[in-house]
């Protein structure tokens, strides 16, 4: 009996063990991103012989970025105001710094957000904003580690004009607005933050392995009080596994949404005769490959929409180009 009860209590220790070195949910979701990555195989449905598709388009490294001032690039969008010129900055740890670079990978203008401070800065977007015809940035103080902010923040400043001068030293923007959030279900971490072109809703993700929330916050909105976002949507991968997702964009044309997590990218379509964009929330996505990113935490499409540009954490910061919709096969 004795023996029985020692071998027993062996199995129950091997089993905990066993347990205890099962991968989480999110260790799981993150490797296989890796694996995908390193495949190519985005998607297990074959393609008809001869054509090309989003999933083919093959990721190209443009150039390093020149500032090394940026060592954590968590966001990225391209300008409006700016045409070529793109738009980036540093994670928690940074000041209220934007940094602006082309497609080299050149320092083109260093600007300092006034008015706003840098807790833990995770995206930015482009968008329209109180002012018509006007161009505003937003970055997003959204980064939540351990889930206990009672509110986050995202600043909207009007988007500067990029001129020689900025490149020499850090200039300053017009004051930005304060635009204080909090969700209807409690305090979340989130790193990827869009705003419609057209519509200049607000859009924030959070980031969880089993199923991103969706919030959104409808435009008009200003400085006053803080807004409760309204949870539209749960998106999920192109499989059984969640999306740890840490980046995101709404294309130019407002019909394509791209997201990113640390190892490639994914892409909604906005399905022809939708009765509104929050319709894309229920598409599957595609995925994407992003580049050989170290920890990638932004994905931006091109002005054009053509393409997706995406950044990694570290230093000298890698510029990667991945070109949407290739012509078919003839």
């Amino acid at each position: 009996m004795r023996s029985l009860r020692l071998i027993l209590f062996n199995v129950a220790v091997l089993a905990a063990f066993a347990a205890a070195c099962q991968p989480s949910p999110a260790q799981r979701q993150h490797a296989l991103a890796r694996q995908r990555a390193e495949t190519g195989k985005a998607d297990s449905k074959e393609q008809p012989p001869g054509e090309l598709t989003v999933a083919d388009a093959k990721p190209v490294q443009l150039a390093s970025l020149e500032d090394r001032a940026l060592d954590e690039s968590s966001g990225i969008v391209a300008s409006r105001r700016n045409p070529g010129l793109f738009w980036t900055h540093n994670d928690s740890g940074g000041g209220p710094l934007v940094y602006a670079f082309d497609r080299a990978g050149r320092r083109r203008g260093t600007f300092r957000v006034e008015g706003a401070r840098a807790q833990d800065w995770e995206d930015i977007a482009a968008g329209p904003g109180p002012a018509q015809g006007q161009s505003y940035l937003y970055a997003g103080d959204i980064g939540d580690n351990d889930a206990e902010r009672e509110s986050v923040i995202v600043y909207r400043f009007p988007e500067p004009e990029v001129t020689a001068e900025a490149a020499a030293a850090p200039l300053p923007t017009q004051p930005a607005e304060a635009i204080r959030l909090k969700y209807p279900d409690g305090a979340h971490d989130a790193e990827a933050l869009l705003v419609h072109p057209s519509t200049g809703d607000l859009y924030v993700v959070t980031k969880r392995a089993d199923g991103a929330g969706v919030y959104k916050l409808a435009a008009p909105f200003g400085a006053e009080g803080v807004h409760t976002l309204a949870r539209v949507a749960t998106l999920r991968g192109p499989d059984f596994f969640g999306i740890l997702i840490t980046g995101g964009d709404i294309s130019p044309d407002g019909r394509r949404v791209a997201f990113c997590d640390y190892a490639q990218g994914y892409e909604l379509t906005l399905p022809e005769g939708s009765k509104g964009f929050d319709d894309i929330w229920r598409q599957r996505p595609t995925v994407v490959l992003l580049g050989g990113r170290r920890q990638g935490e932004s994905v931006c499409y091109r002005l054009d929409g053509a393409a997706l540009l995406a950044t990694s954490e570290g230093s000298p910061c890698p510029l990667f180009e991945t070109v949407l919709r290739p012509e078919r096969k003839r």
